[in-house]
């Protein structure tokens, strides 16, 4: 008689059994190959099969999870759950029934990930920095945010990017500088874009220049706004005599400067939970104005401008907010102030 296979068993006292024992051996065998055979762990599992063929697939109650056998090791079913990393978690908890952990990164780093899926991230770029005199606010990180974002089982690259440089107070009245892109693997935030000085500009006098969020245009006749990059930011804010445009940021543009020496504001940024604490991050930096009144930053993290000779605030840090604008009340006026860096956040389900 037939031995019985391992995993899905057939019934030895069937009629099939007893006139076709060797197609019915050979039909349990198949069954065993591409059947899902729930074994209590890991363990229960490579006792019961010591020698998987590729193909083999079974289910584990203790994780209740898919496994299949590729030919040299048991792999989970591909997309078919949470991925997950063996660094140690900043956190963890549970919302809504799910428990999740959780890892943060304000610097270059390594996600290792043993086991391929889904994951949620937060990957915000460096925010720019503000220009010197009247000037425009710097534009906010590019903030992404994706819900199962899909990792494979490797080690991924991290790397958060630092503020943009604020513009110096010189007789140039130069812009900011860039902030730098933040990114985990293949997912990247868009570093912000700089706030112009009145002289400075993106390809002309006192443009702001585009980026995650667009940095703001100074305050020299109507000087546009940068460009924010679709999905990641907004547009920074126009400029008018005297005042700065507001830095973009990740929910709004930047506002323009109304008119004569009033600075427009950062544009506000986005609030996310991926810890189980809401913060907002992603906001643009308001702009300098001569004498007048500056632009306040953006909610999230964005620096507001001045307007006077004092340097423009700072971009919060791991906010990839936005330099404020620097104003002018004499000579080389105020400096921009500097973009906060950036940050990236990754949760899995546990």
């Amino acid at each position: 008689m037939a031995v019985t296979p391992v995993g899905n068993p057939y019934v030895e006292s069937s009629d099939l059994v007893a006139n076709y024992p060797g197609a019915s051996e050979a039909l349990a065998e198949r069954i065993d190959i591409v059947g899902v055979n729930p074994f209590a762990n890991a363990a229960a599992r490579d006792a019961a099969i010591p020698s998987p063929v590729q193909g083999q697939m079974c289910s584990l109650n203790d994780d209740n999870k898919g496994y299949r056998y590729d030919g040299s090791a048991w792999v989970l079913f591909s997309g078919a759950g949470p991925a997950n990393f063996t660094n140690t978690a900043t956190g963890t908890y549970t919302t809504g029934g799910i428990s999740y952990k959780y890892i943060t990164f304000t610097g270059i780093g390594d996600l290792i990930v043993d086991q391929a899926g889904f994951a949620d991230i937060l990957v915000i770029g460096g925010g720019a920095g503000g220009g010197n005199i009247a000037a425009g606010g710097g534009g906010a990180g590019g903030y992404l945010a994706v819900t199962n974002a899909y990792f494979s089982a490797a080690t991924h690259t991290v790397t958060v990017g630092a503020g943009g440089a604020g513009g110096v107070a010189s007789a140039s009245e130069s812009s900011g500088a860039n902030g730098i892109a933040s990114r985990v693997g293949s997912y990247f935030g868009i570093g912000g874009g700089p706030g112009a000085g009145d002289e400075g500009g993106a390809g002309a006098k006192a443009i702001g220049f585009s980026g995650g969020s667009g940095g703001g245009g100074a305050g020299t006749g109507s000087a546009a706004g940068g460009a924010g990059t679709s999905g990641q930011g907004n547009a920074g804010g126009s400029g008018t005599g005297g005042g700065g445009g507001g830095g973009g940021g990740a929910s709004a543009v930047g506002a323009n400067a109304p008119s004569g020496s009033i600075a427009g504001a950062g544009g506000a940024g986005t609030s996310s939970s991926i810890t189980n604490t809401a913060v907002t991050r992603g906001g643009g930096a308001g702009g300098g104005s001569v004498g007048g009144t500056a632009g306040a930053g953006g909610a999230g993290g964005g620096g507001a401008g001045t307007n006077n000779n004092t340097t423009g605030g700072s971009g919060t840090v791991n906010t990839g907010g936005g330099g404020g604008g620097g104003g002018y009340a004499s000579g080389l006026g105020g400096a921009g102030g500097a973009g906060g860096s950036g940050i990236v956040i990754v949760r899995v389900v546990v």
